[in-house]
């Protein structure tokens, strides 16, 4: 995906949307693959092949690591192993050549307030993770200039040669549709825009603040409400997605969130049109299925999410 040269950020509005890429970038998008995935009984047993990916990545290539984390519960057992052997002392070489980054936020909003991703991040990865990586950015969200952020962001993410493991979840949206990161249905995101500055919904924030109560954030009334205001989406988009060497995705939490049963299987059972505009319009309309155009792909989900 990362070209050297190519620094020329271009936006793009589609209606409310606002989404960044790169002047004279076309991504060239292969086949639809079908989803292929695991299935493992406990969300430890995930996070411990979440992290041999990091180990087989590291194993392959010479220097820093370039990995997107993910929020949420997708991958707290990951961020729970990784907190142990910072604290340990296990596996400081490999955790000094990651250079960490987030793939989404909600904003305006205070980096301390306990519903931001990098709380949670902390809160599960220790003071001690944080010292050894080699950097970790996360997106900005007490700022006005919420697009000046994003191309900020992108700009910092493709300078280091682009992204080796974008770990990824899967969320719920109505009729069975999804998103990846906060790629919402009908924003208008095409496989060359790498990030977006979307307006909210409150069903996005109801969703959000209830994953970090069930994954055991402590969250204050004024954090709630703070959150609630939150007006716009940070996100990465499809073309950082499609551009990763490798994507992990992660789905741990249908107990909790029962809608990734419907939204989960529709992304395994759903055609894919050959035709250009007719599978545009179906990744716009369910943007989970974006995952179904990376060739380089590994899905961990355990049992409940295949219950009726």
């Amino acid at each position: 995906m990362s070209a050297p040269g190519r620094s020329k950020i271009v936006r793009r509005e589609v209606g409310a949307n606002v989404w960044l890429g790169f002047d004279g970038s076309e991504l060239l998008v292969g086949p639809s693959q079908k989803l292929c995935f695991e299935i493992l009984e406990t969300e430890e047993a995930v996070g411990r092949a979440m992290f041999e990916e990091i180990e087989e990545a590291a194993s392959v290539k010479r220097g820093d690591l370039v990995i997107i984390l993910l929020g949420g519960r997708g991958a707290q057992a990951l961020h729970r192993l990784l907190g142990r052997m910072a604290q340990r002392g296990e596996g400081d070489a490999l955790l000094g050549r990651l250079q960490v980054f987030t793939q989404d936020a909600l904003a305006p909003m205070r980096m301390d307030n306990q519903l931001s991703f990098v709380r949670d991040f902390e809160r599960l990865l220790g003071d001690a993770f944080f010292e050894k990586v080699k950097s970790f950015t996360p997106i900005w969200t007490n700022t006005g200039d919420l697009e000046g952020e994003m191309a900020r962001y992108v700009e910092k993410l493709e300078s280091l040669g682009g992204i080796d493991i974008f770990f990824l979840g899967h969320g719920p949206e109505s009729e069975a549709a999804s998103h990846l990161a906060y790629i919402k249905p009908e924003s208008g995101a095409t496989a060359n825009d790498f990030a977006g500055v979307i307006p909210i919904s409150s069903s996005i924030l109801e969703h959000h603040i209830a994953k970090f109560k069930a994954g055991g954030s402590s969250v204050t009334e004024e954090d709630e409400r703070e959150c609630r205001l939150a007006s716009h989406i940070l996100t990465l988009g499809p073309a950082a997605i499609l551009g990763a060497k490798r994507v992990v995705q992660s789905v741990v939490d249908a107990s909790t969130a029962p809608a990734k049963r419907a939204s989960y299987s529709r992304v395994l059972e759903t055609e894919i049109s050959e035709d250009v505009e007719e599978r545009a319009k179906q990744m716009d309309a369910n943007p989970g299925l974006w995952i179904r155009l990376h060739s380089n792909v590994r899905s961990l989900i355990l049992p409940d999410v295949l219950q009726s």
